[in-house]
């Protein structure tokens, strides 16, 4: 029964996505449902435990687990295996192609097992150093937890080397199924699990949620043409293997000072009330959602495309590609961080105020999402720029920039932690990602003549005005629901989210079509072909689209 849904032609034979906007439309399309999948993950976890312990325990639980995965896999893969992978395949070298994924997965494999094992062996020492404000119940849970989650890596790294074969033949639908399986996983956890388990079912979900993650990609890499093999061979003596290594060195550089970023976030948020690390998580979380859906999935699409025209020293068509990348970015994530700012109470309280959730968490919870919000569009510019150096087989750049944001954000917890508590951590964020995206923008616009430059700063300011016409209309539409319908109820404060949103994107759509705005054009055209491509109007079979912690 398995084989069979494992070979299932939806999971195995989908189509090439035929341009960026198009591949970033399904990635955006399927990450929504992914985020959707997330936000009743969270809603979940909100309404079962509340912002206290059991969920700053489990947060906590992420961070070595995560670091492993992110430095031995994420570097690897963004800025190393796929660039070289892509290269390969479009050279035509497909034995050297798969003799290189093969060894980059026995690599992994190999490595994320035995730092795995090594790091569950001192938990009790890590774990004690990352949360030094949890009391001793408390730390023997989040060891208890951290060792569980242990498992997640080693599924996750697998499966990242997957994704990165199906991007690089820019097969982006199953790619992009598998985070709404690995949510759905966490879900099973919550909802079935910890019903059985305890508190503890919500770690053993995680590990459930990355197998899953893993299985949902295997068949469509395998009938790409990859096969496994555990054959030795001499793995640094391969130069695809050894140029693969050289490039993920600064990039795991890199990831490890964001994750020390993520280690500093744990350390002082243990010190402060229980629950803050949890409300830090669900705003991060929330922030997250346009975050990935077009910061992430626009800088996924064209990195392949970047890779490849930039290996063919097709400079014009890299910044063509780069400059339509960017703008459309901005379209999507300025006005979106308008709205979030101005809705960020009714957000919350839409989304997660349920059960154990209460006001106080509540108001916690969105007072941080709106700081966030204030650098959401630097942090959807940033996997973009960075891509864009990897595209160039350019990891030191975003490396060095990377620990200067860093410093920032250690800086500025250090002087703001006494008096703001965990708003502190949400500002010191926010002012690091700002810095990064300004110096890795600075950096590049010195490597080019010109950035379509011009056309980027038209866009802005089109943009910008239709999006602040936008929160105008926000704004007043949140006063007039209020005089109309109470909003001390869950129906209330949902159509006060619903009428004033949906107002606001009315108004900056109509305003980015009369100004002509291109981000807006190119978008429509996506979107309408994508509805009405086949000749009866109905939307598109699956099996003609292709296939993203």
């Amino acid at each position: 029964m398995i084989k069979k849904l494992l070979n299932h032609k939806l999971l195995t034979n989908s189509s090439p996505s035929r341009s960026v906007a198009s591949a970033a439309f399904l990635i955006t399309f399927m990450s929504l449902a992914s985020r959707i999948a997330g936000l009743l993950r969270d809603r979940l976890l909100a309404s079962h435990f509340g912002a206290g312990d059991t969920l700053d325990v489990y947060y906590a639980a992420f961070r070595i687990p995560d670091l492993i995965y992110n430095l031995l896999i994420l570097g690897a893969l963004s800025a190393a295996f796929i660039p070289v992978f892509t290269s390969l395949i479009s050279r035509e070298e497909k034995e050297d192609a798969w003799r290189l994924a093969r060894g980059v997965v026995n690599l992994a494999a190999i490595f994320i097992v035995i730092f795995s094992a090594i790091f569950c062996i001192f938990a009790p020492f890590i774990m004690k150093v990352i949360t030094p404000g949890f009391p001793p119940d408390k730390l023997s849970t989040v060891v208890l937890f951290t060792r569980i989650m242990f498992l997640s890596p080693l599924f996750l790294g697998i499966s990242g080397i997957f994704g990165g074969i199906l991007t690089s033949f820019k097969r982006f639908f199953i790619y992009s199924l598998a985070p709404i399986f690995y949510n759905l996983g966490i879900i099973f956890g919550i909802v079935v699990l910890v019903r059985f388990m305890g508190p503890v079912g919500l770690a053993w979900g995680v590990v459930l949620g990355a197998f899953f993650h893993m299985l949902v990609q295997y068949p469509a890499a395998r009938h790409l043409g990859y096969t496994h093999s555990w054959k030795s061979i001499s793995y640094f003596k391969d130069r695809n293997i050894r140029k693969v290594l050289k490039l993920m060195v600064p990039r795991t550089l890199g990831i490890a000072v964001s994750q020390v970023n993520l280690l500093v976030i744990t350390i002082f948020a243990s010190l402060l009330a229980s629950g803050s690390l949890a409300v830090f998580n669900f705003a991060q979380n929330l922030q997250g959602v346009p975050l990935g859906l077009f910061g992430s999935s626009f800088a996924i699409a064209v990195f392949p495309v970047l890779s490849a025209v930039y290996a063919q020293k097709n400079y014009d068509s890299f910044i063509n590609n780069f400059s339509k990348t960017f703008r459309q970015i901005l379209f999507f994530i300025i006005p979106i961080s308008v709205a979030m700012i101005l809705l960020r109470a009714q957000l919350v309280r839409v989304i997660l105020g349920a059960g154990k959730f209460d006001w106080e968490d509540t108001v916690l919870t969105f007072q941080v999402l709106g700081i966030f919000s204030l650098s959401l569009c630097a942090q959807s510019l940033v996997p973009l720029l960075a891509r864009t150096f990897y595209a160039m087989h350019d990891t030191r750049t975003p490396f060095y920039i990377a620990l200067v944001s860093e410093a920032v954000n250690i800086l500025t917890v250090i002087l703001l932690i006494g008096r703001y508590k965990i708003m502190a951590l949400a500002l010191a964020f926010s002012l690091a990602s700002i810095v990064q995206m300004i110096l890795l923008l600075f950096v590049l616009r010195t490597k080019f003549e010109n950035l379509d430059d011009k056309k980027i700063l038209l866009s802005l300011v089109k943009i910008s005005a239709a999006s602040f016409l936008a929160g105008i209309g926000i704004q007043l539409m949140k006063y007039l629901v209020v005089s109309l319908i109470p909003i001390d109820t869950f129906i209330g404060v949902f159509t006060q989210l619903s009428v004033a949103g949906l107002t606001g994107a009315i108004i900056f759509f109509g305003v980015c079509y009369i100004l002509k705005s291109p981000e807006f054009l190119e978008f429509q055209r996506s979107f309408t072909s994508r509805i009405f491509r086949s000749k009866s109007g109905i939307v598109e079979d699956t099996s003609e689209v292709s296939g993203i912690m």
